[in-house]
């Protein structure tokens, strides 16, 4: 085997490769040729984030069969080019959990005690001890948002000091969150019952936000907020206002809007922390980080083992040609379904019809899953391989049906229910002309509508009138109507009789007149629910 490492690793990361007997292990300095042509007869390519590995490298490396990142991004890989070429492309998510809970931890330490600004003061000359009354993380209420590794690597260590952990995750299994001693809650109630409030979930279009002027308002007053995530998930401006108020007591962060920080709102604010992105950078993490990466290829080259792989390697070109728009169908499907979890997801119930039973439906199945995981932790982690280990992990149970033979026009129909704590929700899809995903119900309505772009989903009272007003609301903000799916509770036992369901896709300029559109069709009094769900164009 030939193992290219176009980027500095640690040498416990080398020594992995060099254990063993027979490999050609070329590192960065013995690459004098260029990487391309180094990699002419390599079986295996280790990055960081430097090297751009795009089709045209791909291209030449036509033995290379697995790429491995060490870290979790892979935005400098192209992964559809190396699905195409039958090339594993493989990351290291959850290997700096431990970093980022400990620095979270140590941030709560600090808000509690104000350390920062002791430091300062001693430095200076100060024995400024009478203004440093500091206060217990023992017997506070910690909230979490997000339960994912690091969400519950915070919950462990938090339970030492003493404190109280609730927890908002739909995607992680009661069960798990009882085993941690963590209360799973509604937002709202994390908002406003929170002595702390940590952020552990990805950047999605439910999460960008999070923490804004609306729901700061409702925060216990005096509330200390902590983010290791996504600058994101917070209006900065909005908390920055809300620290000069006092209502919020104080906040760390260590992620931002913009990065490096040039100008912030933050600055000057005593009982604000701020750090440089460096949750995950401890020794131990990086290099934890180029040991599991090592094990990862060396266990794939040798044994044929996936670990964390980003993309669809178990496929050849031409099967994978073949089932891929399914695939693409299944995750917009999970997507589209998980924005209406009721509660806290138990089991996921997938069945495919016609074509797609009688094929390879793995990919399909954590496509799908991989898509409902997205709207809460986000596609780093979660991914069409690994879905269903991650589903496993938080205690989600996974349900396959087949049905070869269908009646009716779709050829290879999927449908997904979504078993929660707080009820049911299903619906199914199939693909049209080729590469086009449609939905063909949603909890047991008739409908039939593209899954893609930007959707607005209305459930409403079956009176006449609704659609001219959501056309005419949609029209005063100058949003585009590019479909207008419609369908009622005729034939649904799921649904009350007289509900109806629309599905319109828009175009949209500005984020902020779709938020505006959806406020105003909240307030049409035959309008029960409406949601918008932003699925990215094919």
């Amino acid at each position: 085997m030939k193992i290219v490492l176009a980027e500095k690793v640690s040498p416990a990361t080398l020594a992995v490769f060099q254990q063993e007997p027979g490999w050609n292990i070329v590192t960065p300095d013995q690459i004098k040729n260029g990487l391309a042509a180094e990699l002419a007869d390599a079986d295996a390519l280790v990055v960081r984030s430097a090297v751009q590995a795009d089709a045209a490298l791909l291209a030449a490396a036509p033995k290379l069969r697995v790429i491995g990142r060490a870290g979790v991004g892979v935005d400098n890989i192209d992964t559809a080019a190396a699905t195409h070429r039958g090339i594993v492309v493989m990351n290291t998510p959850g290997a700096n959990a431990v970093a980022v809970a400990e620095l979270t931890l140590g941030l709560m330490i600090s808000l509690a005690r104000s350390i920062p600004r002791a430091n300062v003061t001693m430095h200076a000359g100060k024995w400024d001890k009478k203004t440093l009354q500091g206060s217990e993380l023992r017997g506070k209420t910690l909230g979490i948002v997000g339960l994912g590794r690091i969400g519950l690597e915070v919950a462990r260590r938090a339970l030492s000091f003493g404190m109280t952990i609730i927890g908002y995750d739909p995607f992680v299994a009661p069960v798990i969150a009882r085993e941690n001693s963590v209360t799973l809650v509604p937002i709202d109630e994390i908002f406003k019952s929170s002595d702390y409030l940590t952020l552990h979930v990805g950047l999605t279009t439910q999460t960008e936000g999070l923490v804004n002027a609306t729901s700061l308002a409702i925060m216990k007053k005096g509330i200390r907020i902590i983010n290791c995530a996504r600058g994101e998930l917070i209006v900065e401006q909005a908390l920055a206002d809300a620290v000069k108020s006092g209502h919020i007591g104080g906040a760390a962060l260590d992620v931002f809007h913009q990065e490096p920080l040039k100008e912030s709102p933050f600055y000057g604010l005593d009982n604000v922390i701020l750090s440089p992105h460096i949750a995950g950078a401890t020794d131990e993490a990086q290099e934890a980080i180029g040991i599991q990466l090592a094990m990862q290829v060396r266990d794939y080259l040798k044994l044929g083992v996936v670990q964390n792989a980003v993309n669809l390697p178990s496929l050849s070109h031409e099967e994978y040609l073949e089932v891929a728009p399914y695939i693409e169908m299944a995750e917009r499907l999970g997507r589209f379904l998980a924005h209406a979890t009721p509660g806290n997801l138990e089991n996921i119930q997938l069945t495919y019809s016609g074509r797609i039973a009688t094929g390879k439906t793995d990919l399909i199945r954590n496509a799908a899953v991989a898509g409902i995981f997205a709207t809460s932790e986000g596609t780093s982690e979660v991914n069409r391989i690994n879905a269903a280990a991650i589903a496993a992990e938080r205690g989600i149970r996974l349900q396959e049906d087949k049905k070869e033979f269908v009646t009716g026009g779709s050829g290879s129909v999927l449908k997904l229910v979504l078993h929660s704590s707080e009820g049911d929700v299903s619906s199914s899809a199939t693909v049209l002309h080729g590469t086009s995903p449609r939905l063909l119900t949603y909890d047991g309505i008739d409908i039939e509508a593209p899954l893609n772009g930007t959707l607005v989903v209305i459930r409403n009272h079956d009176v006449p009138g609704v659609i001219g007003r959501i056309g005419t609301i949609l029209g005063e903000h100058s949003l585009n109507i590019a479909n207008f799916a419609l369908g009622r509770s005729v034939h649904s036992q799921r649904v009350p009789q007289g509900q109806a369901l629309a599905v319109v896709q828009i175009d949209v300029q500005q984020a902020t007149a779709a938020t505006a559109a959806i406020d105003a069709l909240r307030k049409v009094e035959a309008i029960a629910s409406v949601r918008l769900i932003e699925l990215g164009k094919l």
